[in-house]
This record gives C-alpha cells, sequence and structure tokens, in this order.
C-alpha cells in the first residue's frame, strides 16, 4: 500500500468529489438525522495486506475506505457514521479466522470480506454462528457464500467458467488445454465449470494440467501444453503466477492466445508494465477505470487523490461492498444482524462493478465484462 503523511489530507478531498451516493438504494433523508450527532456503525474488513496476493486485499481495502469516506462526508447513512477496521489475513484461512475474532472484539456489525476464496470459505462458519451480515467484494468460490448471511460483489466461479467457455469457443477455438491451481479452490472452481460449459458447446480440452500454490516452475506443464494440439490456453489463476507462465512460455516455445478470470487483475504491475509477452490476452473483469459514467469517473477521482494511483476492480469491489452494507443499513433502519440479511435481498445497487441484486444464493446478478491486454493497459473487448 502506498502511504504517505497526506492521507488523512487526501481523503478529505473525497467529500468534495462524493458526486454520487447511494443510487438505487432506497430510504429517505429523514432517515439521516441531519443536526444531529450520529452513532458509529463498525464495518470489518478482512484480506490480504500482505503475502502473495496482498494486491488484492490492499485495492479492496482502499476502494472501501473511499466508500466510507465519502458516505460520511454526506451524513452518514440511517442516523450511522461508519467506521472501517480492517485486518490482514496474509491470504491465510486460519489467519482468516483470528482477523474475523480479532474484529469482533472490536465492536464489528456487518463484514468486507475475506477477500480471496480459501480465507472467506473459513470466515464463513464463523459470521454464520453470529448471524453477521458478510459481504465478500471478491471471493468466488460457490462456498465463499454458502450461508444465508453471506453475499457476494464479484461472480461465482461457475459464472466465470461459463463466460469463459462461451467467449473462447465463440472465438472458433475448439480445442483449448487449461492450467490451474489443483490446491486454490478459486482455480479448480474455475476450472471444473469452465470443462462442463466447454465440453457442452462441442470443445475439446486437449490436456489439463495442474500445480500448486507456491510453484514458480511451470516449464513441464507448459511442455504438454505445447504438445497437446491446443488452439489456445485458459489459466484461472492469479496473476503472480500468470507472469510466471508468461516468461517461461517463451522459454518452451509456447506460442498461443491466453485467456483468464478476475485473478488477472494485477498481472500488469506484475509484469513491471512490460505486456509484451501477453499482449492480446483477453480476461473477465468487471469494472473499467477509463468508463465515462459518472459514478466510475467520480470514483476514480476519489480513489486517485486518497492514493495516487488508478483503482482497479478489487478496489471496485470493495467500494461497492461498503455501499450494498450501507444500502441495506438503510433498507432495514436497524443494525440488528436478521434485519441487515433480510434487506439485502430488497436492496438494489447501482454500482461501479454494474447494476446489482441479491439471489437467493447471495449471488450478485450483473452483466459480465471482458478485458484484452494491449500495450501495457487494458481496453474493453468489444462485442461482434
Amino acid at each position: 500500500m502506498k502511504k504517505n503523511l497526506s492521507k488523512l489530507l487526501a481523503l478529505a478531498v473525497i467529500a468534495a468529489l462524493a458526486l454520487v451516493c447511494f443510487a438505487g438504494c432506497g430510504g429517505d433523508d429523514s432517515q439521516t438525522n441531519a443536526g444531529t450527532e450520529n452513532q458509529v456503525f463498525k464495518i470489518g474488513s478482512i484480506g490480504p495486506l500482505t503475502g502473495p496476493a496482498s494486491s488484492y486485499g490492499i485495492s479492496a481495502k482502499q476502494g472501501a475506505e473511499v466508500a466510507v469516506a465519502e458516505i460520511n462526508a454526506n451524513g452518514g447513512v440511517a442516523g450511522y457514521t461508519l467506521e472501517l477496521l480492517a485486518a490482514d489475513d496474509q491470504h491465510d484461512a486460519e489467519k482468516a479466522i483470528n482477523a474475523y475474532g480479532n474484529l469482533m472484539d472490536q465492536g464489528m456489525q456487518a463484514l468486507v470480506g475475506a477477500v480471496t476464496s480459501v480465507p472467506c470459505i473459513a470466515v464463513t462458519e464463523e459470521s454464520h454462528n453470529d448471524g453477521l451480515l458478510q459481504v465478500t467484494p471478491s471471493a468466488s468460490a460457490a462456498q465463499a457464500a454458502q450461508y444465508d448471511n453471506c453475499f457476494r460483489i464479484c461472480f461465482t466461479d461457475p459464472q466465470q467458467g461459463q463466460h469463459m467457455a462461451d467467449y473462447i469457443y465463440s472465438q472458433g477455438i475448439t480445442k483449448c488445454a487449461v492450467l490451474y491451481d489443483v490446491s486454490d479452490a478459486y482455480s479448480s472452481g474455475i476450472y471444473e465449470a469452465f470443462d462442463e460449459a466447454y465440453t457442452a458447446l462441442g470443445g475439446t480440452i486437449t490436456t489439463a494440467e495442474s500445480f500448486a500454490t507456491g510453484d514458480v516452475d511451470f516449464k513441464t506443464q507448459l511442455t504438454s501444453i505445447k504438445n497437446s494440439g491446443a488452439e489456445g490456453l485458459f489459466m484461472p489463476f492469479y496473476y503472480t503466477e500468470v507472469a510466471y507462465v508468461a516468461n517461461q512460455s517463451v522459454d518452451v516455445g509456447l506460442d498461443l492466445p491466453m485467456f483468464g478470470c478476475d485473478g488477472w487483475d494485477g498481472v500488469i504491475d506484475q509484469l513491471n508494465g512490460d505486456t509484451t509477452l501477453v499482449d492480446g490476452s483477453v480476461f473477465l473483469t468487471p469494472f473499467f477505470a477509463n468508463a465515462t459514467d459518472e459514478k466510475t469517473t467520480a470514483f476514480v477521482a476519489a480513489y486517485q487523490a486518497a492514493y495516487n494511483e488508478v483503482p482497479d476492480q478489487f478496489a471496485a469491489d470493495g467500494y461497492d461492498a461498503v455501499y450494498a452494507i450501507a444500502a441495506a443499513l438503510e433498507k432495514a433502519g436497524s443494525t440488528d444482524n436478521a434485519a441487515l440479511v433480510a434487506a439485502m435481498h430488497e436492496i438494489e445497487l447501482v454500482g461501479v462493478t454494474g447494476t446489482m441484486t441479491w439471489d437467493e444464493n447471495g449471488d450478485a446478478t450483473k452483466s459480465a465484462i471482458l478485458a484484452r491486454i494491449e500495450n501495457g493497459g487494458i481496453v474493453p473487448v468489444v462485442a461482434e
């Protein structure tokens, strides 16, 4: 995370940039108790702030901070000022559970998190026992929203697998190889959904090669993929390993179009801005920082003012997660756990990652966006 002495000052600027608040949330101004001192509603945030997935956790936390600052600058919600309590899980399930307990000791009343799937699955057991409203920004494994108190902003693994199967097959690629992380619920869950959807369309998976989290040598798998007759390579895993694969593909002489999912966000930074090895690759994302709608431009401006960097999709997910909780608080008119959970099924949120409602499984319903990496940046894939 970029830290500097001007952070508090920068966050104050957000008040002037908060052009849009609670679109689609319902309620009226009388609920904000204008002219009186608000009570405090404490939102916890759990994600990897250090370690190999820290890009995701830092972005989600910073996006959540921007949302909290905006909401408070506009008078809070339903008579409450929001306070964000952040904890680091280092992308580890046990540490996530410990973080949850620490946040509960501090009075957490709703949770944004966890950010990644394995820690989030572990935390759902705890939040379910407490009946606490939990909204994960980006944990896409099916079990990450397995209980009725759990919701998500991101696409699910099955949704991502289906979307990418449809897209890859539509590009005339009927023979595709897959490389996935067998030890990670996110990666293997997307692979399973992709396998089912792609073969149902008539495609053939020439080989499905696997690795385990922490591996750094992929040459054996890439050589097998090269010899499989594949026309494309689907890689549903995180940006760190994507960068390793991109570099090692050159070493083994593998030259295939590459495709991925939302875990790819961060790969450009991982490659130090040089996208030569991944130019033309397509991945699924819910957010474009260069979109021109008012909500996105206001968010991007506020985020840049606070952190001097462009927000990625995880920042946008964290931002929308806070607004979803605020909308539920406004709808419920109460901090009661059951009332907040019930309200999530009654709201519609116009967020920076799309307009969404939540189904009986806690999954967000919204449209998918595909991105292509080009010349050090990403651009939307225009439907043909």
